[in-house]
């Protein structure tokens, strides 16, 4: 395959048209001068000729030989990982490999529209939430004059102030002839993917698991016995309390005998994270979305303190997929070629497989390389329009672990999300849902049905709100 950078390299619509205009004037000097036997006038147009051709391929010859290379990037395939509030400076070396001077080249390095703005300094906290996610310190553009061999850098640095993953670059290096009737484009480097993870609340009181001493729920772990549950009986052993004593069974064999009761506490969680645009509705992003996204992380982050297992089910996207799919950003420079789009797939660490519709899970288990892994998958969680919460918990419920309580997190109940999870609560499932809305009337509103069914329900607030919800649960 080609290198996409050679595929990028373009004449823009106004240079053709530049050229035809020259070629016809002079043409139409030549004729002139042929028919009136003006020497002069062959003169000009042969001068004229000699200019456009001059510029041709000085320009042609500036945009092959000027090259970029991105600077202090992490290894190849991987991602730069940064917490909230990093400072990610940004290096793009300028080199001129050709043997003639270059007079100018215009460099500049991309950044999302939607992601990027100018550094500006804000009082107000609604206007600091509603800032793009990261903001610039210094130019990523700048004019440069090489000589042969000389490099040059462009230096910046990108304030990350929300969590995400977002695009930096490319570097799109713009040159053309003194005279100015010729402009050559060309992509110079790929760009760089920086993930900004989640801030963790810390929460050393958090519990997941049931403290009730009596429940309904089945597993395999013996975590609590439920004395209002009968399994069997057994021989006494030291140790075993004296009320567990089966009197019956005792006085009949003439040896102590004790009750074997069913568990009826779950530990871990497996966080179940909405992402659905018809339940993530604009208005409320992206502070609803991040706040369930710190929520969630805070919870695992507690739950591997506590050495219990947590897991992780949403409906969500990844966006490191999505650049997989559809590529990374560039602008009109630089084309829409198919083999630009796939160097994306060389930037990042990607997914083999797409469907919009499969949903992103994290099997339960224990562990420092597991909390880091959801707290990576969940910084670059996107909302989604596949599949809905109640299609996600249908699809995906033979593959969500039945030991571990199902902590759902979500902005909006419709009727067919309270139907999904009481149908799950009636069939054996610990549930436990995380509303996070503002407007407390809604809050009552959505918690009713779910209350009514003995859902335990917690209202996420803020974001200082996430450790009352952690007490809640605990308290259970």
């Amino acid at each position: 395959m080609k290198d996409p950078t050679s595929l990028a390299e373009s004449n823009s619509p106004e240079d053709m048209s530049g050229v035809f205009t020259v070629v016809a004037v002079c043409a139409g000097i030549l004729i002139l001068g042929m028919i009136a036997g003006a020497g002069l006038w062959m003169m000009a147009a042969v001068t004229v000729a000699l200019v456009v051709g001059a510029g041709a391929f000085v320009s042609a010859q500036w945009s092959v030989h000027v090259v970029a290379q991105r600077e202090d990037l992490p290894g190849e395939g991987r991602d730069l990982e940064v917490l909230i509030g990093s400072r990610v400076p940004v290096c793009v070396a300028v080199t001129n490999n050709g043997r003639l001077p270059v007079a100018w080249v215009l460099a500049e390095d991309l950044l999302p529209r939607a992601a990027g703005g100018e550094s500006m300094q804000h009082d107000d906290s609604v206007a600091r939430v509603r800032m793009p996610p990261l903001s610039v310190d210094g130019a990523r553009l700048a004019v440069m004059t090489l000589w042969p061999g000389q490099t040059k850098h462009l230096r910046y640095v990108v304030h990350c102030r929300r969590r995400g993953y977002f695009q930096i670059g490319p570097t799109v290096l713009e040159t053309g002839d003194p005279v100015g009737m010729f402009r050559r484009y060309r992509l110079g480097t790929r760009p760089m993917f920086v993930t900004v993870l989640p801030r963790i609340e810390l929460i050393s009181t958090y519990e997941i698991g049931s403290r009730r001493p009596i429940g309904e729920i089945r597993i395999r772990a013996n975590v609590m016995p439920d004395p209002t549950r009968l399994r069997g009986i057994r021989q006494w052993q030291t140790g075993d309390p004296m009320r567990s004593v089966h009197w019956a069974a005792t006085a009949r064999t003439g040896t102590l005998h004790t009750k074997i009761y069913e568990p009826s506490s779950v530990i871990g969680a497996t966080i179940i994270v909405d992402m659905h645009v018809s339940t993530n509705p604009d208005h409320n992003e992206p502070i609803r979305t991040d706040l369930s996204v710190v929520a969630a992380v805070s919870i695992a982050a507690a739950l591997h303190d506590a050495g219990e297992p947590f897991g992780l089910a949403t409906n969500g996207r990844d966006a490191a997929d999505r650049v997989r799919t559809e590529g990374f950003l560039g602008d009109h420079r630089i084309g829409d070629h198919f083999e630009v789009r796939d160097a994306a797939g060389k930037a990042a660490v990607m997914l083999a497989k797409n469907d919009r519709l499969r949903p992103v899970m994290i099997d339960v288990d224990r562990g420092p390389l597991h909390l880091k892994e959801m707290t990576r998958t969940l910084a670059r969680l996107e909302r989604t329009d596949g599949l809905t919460l109640p299609d996600f918990l249908i699809e995906t419920e033979s593959r969500l672990s039945s030991e571990t309580t199902l902590l759902v997190i979500l902005q909006q109940a419709p009727e067919e999300t309270v139907a999904a999870l009481v149908n799950l609560s009636r069939r054996g499932w610990a549930i436990a849902v995380v509303i996070n809305t503002l407007n407390i009337d809604d809050y009552t509103r959505l918690a009713a049905p779910l209350l009514a069914e003995n859902i335990h329900v917690s209202h996420l607030l803020n974001q200082d709100s996430i450790r009352d919800v952690c007490r809640e649960q605990m308290m259970r």
